[in-house]
């Protein structure tokens, strides 16, 4: 099958995975992300990146979009670095404190363009009070040729920001913006997304980890908006993409009490899959095991006690999954995993080095 492709992460947070876990999404930022954040070092970032980009190649994720707000150029270096190592398909989503298109521009010339599996976004938080940086971020991925990728309305009280309508005056509406979370949306707010063909991020278990609310995916799909999903970060834990499939469709059936709503099991893993490429522009290069496009490639093992017997394949690949079921994995025809064993890679190290990284941030 096509390889999963998350399309939002911040894979840094692995350093406080399990974290706070009784905290929303503004505790989270205040009791986990923001102090750890701040002591980051080159050495310390890039053995947490790699360990969760591995986690999620082990997981049968072949393309990842990563929204960073790391900002000094030291660290953004071994972020890239960790990335491309890995061997993934990766997006850099850079997310500039102050509206410099100078760093911008100097990062995706000096560290992603190089790499031949990566892209480039510029991320940024709508918001009434920081909407000249909006602008400034907008613009500023208009002159580089890139998406523009944006939180939005993860949590109710977000509302006062007004997200949808900063990125409307902007003039930011349209493909070229990829909007996260999307929890919150009015009725008004998901027609003006469908009618500029605004992509957006699912993230249900994040969601449901932050007591965030559940997102009107079926809402959103009725009127043909390009919906992926995305692991993001911490809040996720892991990088199980079938747990994350199954919250997809049973949060709908929980929010409407309707078993047919969407997504059903083919609508989820076309969204885990093309349905991501879609909402990234990729379409015409991965997501579907098609002549002619990239080999970003999964291998599912069946013969396994939580997998068999055989009933449903594509049902047991959603609610059955796990990521121990991958068996092999190829990003750009080159293999990352096989035999169930990630490729030249000493796993015991990774996760020792993490482990102390995480652990020197902690007592920094």
């Amino acid at each position: 099958m096509p390889g999963f492709v998350d399309t939002h992460n911040h894979l840094w947070q692995a350093a406080i995975r399990g974290g706070c876990t009784d905290r929303d999404l503004f505790g989270w930022f205040r009791g986990c992300t923001d102090p750890q954040r701040g002591r980051l070092t080159p050495a310390a970032l890039h053995s947490i990146v790699r360990l969760a980009a591995l986690d999620a190649v082990q997981s049968g994720v072949t393309t990842l979009v990563d929204w960073v707000d790391i900002f000094s150029y030291d660290l953004i270096e071994s972020y890239v670095r960790a990335l491309a190592g890995t061997g993934l398909r990766f997006t850099y989503a850079m997310y500039p404190p102050a509206p410099d298109g100078a760093l911008l521009t100097k990062v995706k010339r000096e560290l992603v363009d190089p790499v031949p599996l990566a892209s480039f976004q510029v991320a940024t938080h709508a918001a009434r009070a920081a909407e000249s940086h909006n602008r400034a971020h907008w613009e500023a991925a208009q002159e580089l040729g890139v998406m523009l990728n944006s939180h939005v309305l993860e949590r109710p009280e977000q509302r006062a920001d007004d997200p949808v309508g900063v990125l409307t005056d902007i003039g930011a509406m349209g493909p070229r913006l990829l909007i996260n979370h999307a929890v919150h949306l009015t009725d008004a707010e998901i027609a003006a997304v469908a009618e500029h063909d605004v992509r957006a991020a699912h993230c249900p278990l994040s969601n449901m980890r932050l007591a965030s609310g559940i997102m009107r995916l079926s809402d959103l799909a009725g009127r043909g908006v390009k919906v992926g999903l995305g692991l993001d970060g911490g809040t996720n834990d892991s990088s199980d993409f079938h747990a994350l499939m199954k919250a997809a469709v049973g949060l709908q059936r929980v929010r409407t009490t309707r078993a047919g709503v969407f997504p059903q099991v083919p609508d989820v893993l076309r969204m885990a899959t093309l349905g991501g490429a879609e909402v990234l522009g990729t379409a015409d290069r991965v997501g579907s095991l098609t002549p002619g496009k990239r080999a970003d490639v999964v291998v599912v093992d069946p013969a396994a006690l939580n997998f068999a017997p055989r009933f449903d394949w594509v049902g047991q690949i959603v609610f059955n999954g796990r990521p121990e079921n991958i068996e092999a994995v190829f990003v750009d025809g080159r293999a990352l995993k096989l035999g169930g064993r990630l490729v030249d890679v000493d796993t015991r190290r990774v996760v020792e080095e993490a482990e102390a990284a995480a652990t020197g941030l902690r007592t920094a």
